[in-house]
């Protein structure tokens, strides 16, 4: 008896609930379409009704649907045709949608169903202008009757297990066999474990709780992983201040010594004359410095646009350059450089990578060596046959202020920077830079455009 009375109270409220959410969702449905007719006629006003068909550009159409929120904005010729369509742009004809044969014979039109080009939901408002010379339309996404009936069910199903619960409850009375599952769920998940419910009424429930400790653990796992960034850029802000007072050290050392010199009148004539040249060398050697740690630092800020750069006459004037540095070291250069190499980049970055490539294998190489520069398609190499680098500090030789040969170092305006820049620009153009090298050999570097 008292199951027929439980099951008869569950299924004469249940047929109530359902019966229920489908009027209310079906009544919300036709309210919220009236508002949103509402709301696109506002949207409509924007527009300025005083264009003509020619001034109906796609420019235009997408500074509206900006203003208009992101709103999709069609305009259509006196005949229905797209003349543009902010979303679609399909070159069908819009003459057979509703709201625009409604807008045809009334004036304006209303509409609401899924795009038959794009497959999504939308509301259309269309407004016929200037005497029917052209029409426009706005739409903006909305949901269908499925969808709000789709939307509604997980509400209707947790009022179906509600329903059931209060049904047992006041069939049997059985308060303490609801709660007790509930009170074990909850010191379960107090411990943090992975929850199950033991009952069917109770899933859901166990459910959110188990999101909820996923949730924090990769809350605590994002903190601890962001604690460990900070910690990295605070030691790499202290390793790239200790670099560069190192840098500095130097040439200031011997500025100031040789000011020291002068000012006391402890040197005259020709020793006056090397000293006051010294401290000329060595301030053009700090400002070098300063002018490359700029350099360094202004590329991630560098946001000015790409356009196509000739890569294959950059290379060729830098080895023209060049030729000086080359012939003075009576080093042999072997050329592969194939004809307009295109890259998306712009000249100034593409000419720093290249010719900091170049002057490293100038620099390093051996009176008399070879020097091979490279370009194709796909990549840019330049090999040497100068002192090489050692395996242990192949994975260092892109560090800021890393140089292979302590004694080039500030040479020539080098400082160790210039592979860490040509590392960083790469980066930045998506493309990727290797090396190979073996002592007392040579090194090749290789530039491969992944873009």
């Amino acid at each position: 008896m008292k199951k027929r009375i439980l099951w008869t109270g569950v299924l004469i409220s249940a047929i109530a609930l359902i019966v229920f959410s489908f009027i209310s969702a079906e009544l919300y449905y036709k309210r919220s379409l009236r508002y949103t007719e509402d709301d696109l006629k506002m949207y409509m006003e924007r527009f300025d009704s005083s264009l003509t068909v020619n001034g109906l550009t796609e420019e235009y159409a997408r500074a509206l649907s900006d203003e208009l929120f992101g709103a999709r904005i069609t305009f259509l010729n006196e005949n229905g045709d797209l003349i543009c369509d902010t979303v679609d742009e399909d070159a069908e004809s819009r003459a057979d949608r509703p709201e625009v044969r409604e807008a045809m014979r009334e004036g304006e039109g209303f509409d609401a169903r899924q795009s038959s080009t794009l497959r999504i939901d939308y509301s259309y408002y269309c407004r016929q202008f200037q005497g029917g010379a052209y029409y426009v339309r706005i739409a903006i996404p909305t949901q269908s009757l499925m969808d709000v009936y789709l939307s509604s069910f997980p509400v209707v199903f947790t009022f179906l297990l509600l329903d059931l619960a209060g049904c047992v409850l006041v069939t049997y009375l059985f308060t303490s066999f609801i709660l007790k599952p509930v009170e074990v769920l909850v010191m379960d998940a107090a411990r943090g474990k992975r929850i199950k419910a033991d009952c069917p009424e109770l899933e859901t429930l166990a459910n959110l709780m188990n999101r909820m400790n996923d949730d924090a653990k990769l809350q605590m796992e994002r903190i601890a992983e962001e604690k460990e960034l900070v910690v990295k850029a605070q030691q790499s802000k202290n390793d790239f201040i200790a670099n560069i007072t190192h840098e500095m050290n130097t040439p200031l050392t011997s500025i100031k010594g040789f000011a020291e010199l002068l000012a006391a009148g402890a040197l005259t004539g020709e020793a006056a004359q090397r000293a006051a040249q010294t401290v000329l060398h060595q301030s053009e050697r700090l400002t070098n410095l300063v002018a490359s740690i700029i350099n360094y630092n202004e590329i991630d800020s560098d946001d000015l646009p790409t356009y196509e750069v000739n890569a294959s006459k950059v290379a060729l004037e830098l080895l023209e350059t060049l030729a000086p540095a080359i012939q003075e070291r009576h080093i042999t250069l072997y050329t592969h450089i194939d004809e307009d190499v295109l890259l998306e980049s712009r000249q100034e970055r593409v000419t720093e990578i290249f010719g900091n490539l170049i002057r490293n294998a100038i620099r390093y190489n051996r009176d008399g060596g070879t020097l091979t520069v490279a370009l194709t398609r796909t990549e840019f190499s330049v090999e040497d046959t100068g002192i090489g680098i050692a395996k242990e500090n192949l994975e260092r030789i892109f560090d800021r202020f890393f140089t292979v040969d302590k004694s080039h170092s500030g040479k020539g305006g080098g400082f160790g920077l210039g592979l860490s820049v040509v590392r960083k620009l790469c980066r930045k153009a998506g493309w990727w830079i290797s090396v190979e090298s073996e002592v007392g050999k040579g090194s090749k570097f290789t530039v491969t455009f992944t873009r």
